[in-house]
Parts: structure tokens; C-alpha cells; sequence
């Protein structure tokens, strides 16, 4: 049987009812488009958070995008984030016109560096953009520190962070606003597209919603540009609501297969993932270090086991960022780490026999170097 990085079949068939209901309430409810059910996702979703506001977008980009421009950033602006993440964060603030500066991450947990972060800030910073990377937050006093010094924004980019926490402070609910992505694989996941940005502001939040549908309030009246049609689907968002009420044990299923991970592996030389004191991981993927990464991962082949690498091209050596003037070597940890990190199956309803044919696989490969 053929392993990989991820599975949704093994959880449909445990909640396929369950699914198949949200799409007929959605077809027999009359409103296909934010209706119900979009507006009950965003209600709870806001609630889990202890937030004020959800707005539910078409896509995790979007979410960034729209968040960035609901604070003002735009074309001359400069947004601080980091290399090691998915594309889909840079992408979105050099989507609003934005300049994406980067800092190097920490060789331990590969989370930024927040010591770097006061020495890129320059007269041009509107935004800090840190990004909550595999399941766990990055440290934010600092952070949160330095933009009420400078009067810069804080955005979270917590596509991969549902339900993690810091010092008991739900991860998204620290800076001025948060994007999420419900992309399938997430620890909230749909199936499909989808994503939201929520935050406590009055102002935000409707101008996050403006910008969602075309800039306007009411229809067929656009109050301001650029906006663009970024909705999030009806029938996603009655799925997410379902799922919305199992992601605490969705959460602990993750920390059950991590702990197996944490036992199987121990003592094999490979760098295992480190949670920050203070923060409660969800571990959204299960990423570890080897300086043999890529012989690893061609050998477990032989296993019928294919593993993924996050993210094997830090954003700024991409052909597509070659403009910002990142030479090789500026990152040197972010660069480092794109050459030996891998990424494990993780999945809630990952079963004991398929972890453990993982496990035994990679202590045999290990021993075989």
C-alpha cells in the first residue's frame, strides 16, 4: 500500500454523512451564495477564536491579500516576513503592490528570527507578516512590541496554525488581523478552496468584506478599487462548520501520531520537531532534519513510501522573487534548511500499522548510510 504525506479518504468515510448533508442543506436552502452558511462559518469561526469578526474568503492568499490591503498596505509599502514558507504568503503581499522583505529563521524550530526583525525595518515598513510555519506560532511579544513602536501593522499568517496557541492566546487573535486557509490538506480543511481573515476591528472588518466582493457594500455600487470577487463558497463553508466542531480532536489526533513519531524516532540522529516553550503545536505537517534528506526520501521509495519537502526552494532563489535582489547565501539558515528538511505522513486518521511501516522504514534507511 502506497504511503504518502497525507490522506483524506480514511476521514470521509468516517464522516461521510455527515459531509454529504452540508451539501444538501446548502442545495435545499435557496442561496447559494453567501448565505447561512457562510455567515454561520464566519460566526463560529470568529467565536472559537474569541474574536469579534470573520470574514470568509475564496482562498488562504486571498485571506493574506485582503488583510494586507484592509490595513492599508499598497503599492510602496514594505511587508516583513520570511523565505521559508509557501510562495502563497510573498505572492499575496506582491499582489497588493507591496514590497516583501525578508528575515532568516531559527535553525531549531525554523520559525523567524524575531531578533532580525527591528534592523529591516525602514521608513517604507507598513507590515510585519510573521508566518505560525507547521502547526506552531512564532514568538509575537516582540513582534507585537516593535509594531506598536513603529505604528507598523501586524498581520498573522496562520494558514497553517488552526487551533495552535501561545501562552493559552489562540494563534491569530495577537495582531491587528489573521489569515487562515481551509485548503484540504490544513488542520481545518475543506474540500476544496477556502479561507478567511478574521480580527477584532470594526473598520477592518468591513473593509475586508467590501473588498471580498467587489469593493462593495451594497449591490451593484462599488464603494472602492481594487477589489475583486473573493467569496467563500456556500457549500465550503457548511462543510467547515461541521468540521469546525472536530478540529480540537482533529488537534489531538495530530499530537497522538506526533507522539509516536517523538518515540519511534528517538535515538536515530534525525532532528525531530521542536515546539517552543509556551506554544501548543498542532503539528499541520511533521517536519524533520537530515543532512542525507534527499537519499532518505529516494530509498524509503523502495518502501512504497513517498515523503514531501516544505518547502524545498526558499521563496526568494524563485525565478518569480528574482527582482527583489536576494543573492544566494542571504539567508543562510533558510537556505540550509531547504536542503535537509522533509516532511512525514500526518493526518488525524493515520493508522498505527501505516505509521509504524513508516517508522521501521526510516530507522532501516538511517542505519543503511
Amino acid at each position: 500500500m502506497t504511503t504518502r504525506v497525507w490522506d483524506y479518504l480514511a476521514e470521509y468515510e468516517s464522516e461521510r454523512r455527515d459531509i454529504l448533508d452540508a451539501v444538501e442543506t446548502v442545495f435545499n436552502s435557496g442561496q447559494l451564495v453567501l448565505g447561512e452558511s457562510v455567515r454561520g462559518f464566519e460566526t463560529e469561526f470568529a467565536a472559537y477564536h474569541g474574536v469579534d469578526h470573520c470574514v470568509g474568503v475564496d482562498n488562504g492568499t486571498n485571506a493574506i491579500k485582503l488583510g494586507l490591503q484592509a490595513l492599508g498596505v499598497g503599492p510602496g509599502d514594505e511587508v516583513i516576513t520570511v523565505s521559508n514558507t509557501a510562495a502563497p504568503t510573498v505572492v499575496a503581499i506582491d499582489s497588493t503592490g507591496a514590497t516583501p522583505v525578508f528575515v532568516d529563521v531559527r535553525a531549531d524550530d525554523f520559525l523567524m528570527d524575531t531578533g532580525q526583525v527591528a534592523a529591516a525595518i525602514t521608513e517604507r515598513t507598513r507590515c510585519l507578516l510573521p508566518v505560525h510555519l507547521y502547526g506552531q506560532c512564532v514568538d509575537l511579544a516582540p513582534l507585537k512590541e516593535l509594531a506598536d513602536r513603529h505604528g507598523l501593522a501586524l498581520l498573522e499568517d496562520c494558514a497553517q496554525a488552526h487551533g495552535a496557541r501561545q501562552g493559552g492566546t489562540p494563534a491569530g487573535t495577537t495582531g491587528d488581523a489573521a489569515a487562515f486557509s481551509f485548503y484540504p490538506t490544513k488542520v481545518l480543511g475543506a474540500y476544496g478552496d477556502g479561507g478567511a481573515t478574521i480580527t477584532s476591528d470594526e473598520t477592518v472588518a468591513k473593509r475586508l468584506r467590501r473588498l471580498r466582493y467587489y469593493g462593495m457594500e451594497e449591490r451593484y455600487y462599488t464603494l472602492e478599487t481594487p477589489a475583486h470577487n473573493s467569496r467563500l463558497d456556500e457549500v465550503q463553508a457548511e462543510i467547515l462548520r461541521r468540521k469546525l466542531k472536530r478540529l480540537d480532536t482533529y488537534i489531538a489526533g495530530r499530537r497522538a501520531v506526533a507522539r509516536r513519531y517523538a518515540e519511534g524516532l528517538a535515538g536515530t540522529g534525525i532532528q525531530l520537531p521542536r515546539t517552543v516553550p509556551g506554544n501548543e503545536h498542532v503539528y499541520y505537517v511533521y517536519v524533520v532534519r537530515h543532512p542525507r534528506r534527499d537519499d532518505i526520501i529516494e530509498r524509503l521509495k523502495a518502501y512504497d513510501i513517498h515523503l514531501n519537502i516544505s518547502y524545498p526552494w526558499p521563496v526568494h532563489t524563485m525565478t518569480g522573487f528574482a527582482h527583489l535582489g536576494y543573492a544566494k547565501g542571504s539567508l543562510p539558515v533558510t537556505e540550509a534548511l531547504a536542503a535537509e528538511i522533509f516532511s512525514l505522513p500526518m493526518y488525524p486518521a493515520l493508522s498505527h500499522d501505516l505509521q509504524d511501516k513508516v517508522i521501521h522504514a526510516l530507522r532501516e534507511v538511517l542505519q543503511t548510510l
